[in-house]
């Protein structure tokens, strides 16, 4: 979980840029060799594009063409991902009870909770409907858009463009020669 509520970091996170980055940084464990995210190794060390890092608010680059076509796809991304866990024909909304939090999604009835119970995102990524591979090549246009990168960039080059990004990123900066 990370403290952002804006489409711009979601939809950062959610391109197959943060993704290369992740499997190629993070671990691995259990019986099925399962990739592991680390926040440390995955998050901390990811390259965000420039002027779009978490430390930055994203009220600060609202207006930012690069971010806003980022925050669009994300949106869209999502949008169509949970039209598909929860379609309206199977769901009813109902408002939580605590303020500030969004609506519950509930079942419309037993029927519906059946068949809810197979709807995953793991199931919808395995399937890989062609409106959701569609919804992330937008998102990670836009996301290398806002690197400064073609989108047609094969997975080895975007990871080595990535490295070369944290290593200048992160390489100390010269120490001031002292005057005798």
């Amino acid at each position: 979980m990370f403290p952002r509520d804006d489409d711009t970091a979601f939809g950062i996170l959610q391109s197959s840029h943060h993704e290369l980055w992740a499997t190629a940084m993070g671990n691995r464990m259990g019986a099925g060799n399962q990739r592991r995210y680390n926040s440390l190794t995955c998050f901390e060390t990811f390259p965000f594009p420039a002027g779009l890092t978490p430390d930055i608010p994203a009220v600060n680059y609202a207006t930012n063409p690069e971010a806003i076509a980022i925050a669009e796809a994300a949106k869209r991304l999502n949008e169509l991902r949970e039209n598909w866990l929860n379609p309206a024909d199977l769901v009813r909304r109902e408002p939580e009870v605590v303020a500030g939090f969004p609506d519950r999604v509930l079942a419309k009835d037993d029927e519906a909770a059946e068949v809810l119970k197979k709807r995953t995102l793991t199931k919808l990524y395995n399937e890989r409907p062609a409106w959701l591979d569609h919804a992330h090549k937008a998102l990670d246009a836009a996301v290398a858009n806002a690197y400064g990168w073609p989108a047609d960039l094969a997975d080895d080059e975007v990871l080595a463009r990535l490295f070369a990004l944290n290593q200048e990123r992160t390489a100390p900066s010269p120490l001031p020669l002292a005057k005798v």
